[in-house]
């Protein structure tokens, strides 16, 4: 006996807290562009700024970076037309499924989460109750739209697996199967992009170091200077990536070139084998400028026009309505609550 079959469906979201970075871009957009071009799939991208104020946000800040990530995503090739683009807060079912999850998923399984551990620190008392209950607002986000498939970084992982874990729960205690048990996407050479800096810790836009990252905003002078400071070892590359093992710096700097030139690190490696820093920074900062630029000059175009970027956010949010009040309202029936629709 098969369970229901379910419309095969992208969702992914990134927190609008900072600006977008060549991390976001390699190790996020390009592939949710890739999955907007795949007919076999319907997708739904999320601008998550529910999550974002699990730490406090300035709101005209909050605001400014929610639109910024937006002419991100389209610059970068999310089409509007083809895919729902929009930002979490406009629709509700968001908020209301992560209350109905709460109550489904248990204390145990939060504690656990290795990013609850991070970002609290030693000092949990003073974590926000948004930041412990993250996870459920993520299985949320996912399974509001009964999404099959969620592009994800190893990071992101745990979250998800934990997804499956209250989707698995709500259909056990209920006996039903209403939620599918959505899959993982995580595929790439450049799946996690590592700072500049510090080649064991991912790039992000919280780094206090500008210099530890690539901004979808930098011009390409600025992009060369990062490369040429990057952090990197006094050996030359090798000739295999399986000799970058123990060289952390060396081997992102590989892995943001493969995945830059859409060619396999096995090739870039036979291609570059032999070569110093001196020649090969300069290469890197010359296809990254050239990758990055017609990203940052329609970024820049669209945010000339707020306005019209908030009219696309809506028109997205009126779609992700569409999909998610039917699901929230069903899950409402199969745990008794009464409607009057």
């Amino acid at each position: 006996m098969t369970g229901p079959a379910f419309t095969p469906r992208v969702f992914s979201g990134i927190q609008p807290s900072g600006g977008l970075t060549l991390g976001n871009y390699l190790g996020a957009l390009k592939r949710f562009v890739e999955m907007q071009n795949d007919a076999s799939h319907e997708c739904v991208f999320c601008l998550v700024d529910l999550h974002a104020i699990t730490v406090w946000q300035d709101p005209k800040a909050l605001a400014q970076q929610t639109r910024e990530a937006a002419a991100g995503f389209m610059a970068a090739g999310i089409d509007p037309a083809q895919s729902i683009l929009f930002n979490q807060s406009q629709v509700a079912a968001h908020a209301e499924l992560a209350w109905l999850f709460n109550c489904v998923a248990r204390m145990g399984w939060m504690g656990r989460m290795t990013q609850w551990k991070d970002k609290s620190g030693k000092n949990t008392e003073n974590a926000s109750l948004g930041l412990f209950a993250y996870p459920a607002l993520m299985a949320a986000d996912i399974l509001a739209y009964h999404a099959t498939h969620v592009p994800v970084g190893e990071d992101q992982k745990q979250h998800l697996e934990l997804t499956r874990d209250i989707a698995t729960k709500f259909n056990h205690d209920f006996g039903v199967d209403f939620f599918p048990i959505t899959e993982p996407v995580i595929d790439g050479p450049a799946t996690r992009v590592m700072s500049l800096r510090d080649g064991t810790k991912k790039m992000s836009k919280s780094d206090p170091s500008d210099m530890s990252r690539i901004n979808l905003s930098d011009d390409a002078d600025t992009i060369a200077q990062k490369f040429r400071k990057a952090r990197t070892d006094p050996e030359p590359l090798p000739e295999t990536y399986g000799d970058l093992k123990d060289r952390p710096e060396a081997r992102n700097l590989i892995d943001i070139y493969a995945a830059l030139t859409g060619k396999s690190t096995d090739t870039v490696m036979s291609d570059v084998a032999g070569q110093g820093w001196g020649q090969f920074k300069p290469h890197l900062a010359e296809v990254a400028a050239e990758t990055m630029a017609p990203i940052t000059d329609e970024m820049n175009r669209l945010l000339g026009d707020p306005g019209e970027i908030d009219r696309i956010l809506g028109e997205g949010s009126a779609k992700a309505r569409e999909i998610s009040e039917p699901i929230v309202a069903r899950t409402r029936d199969i745990m008794g609550m009464i409607s009057s629709g």
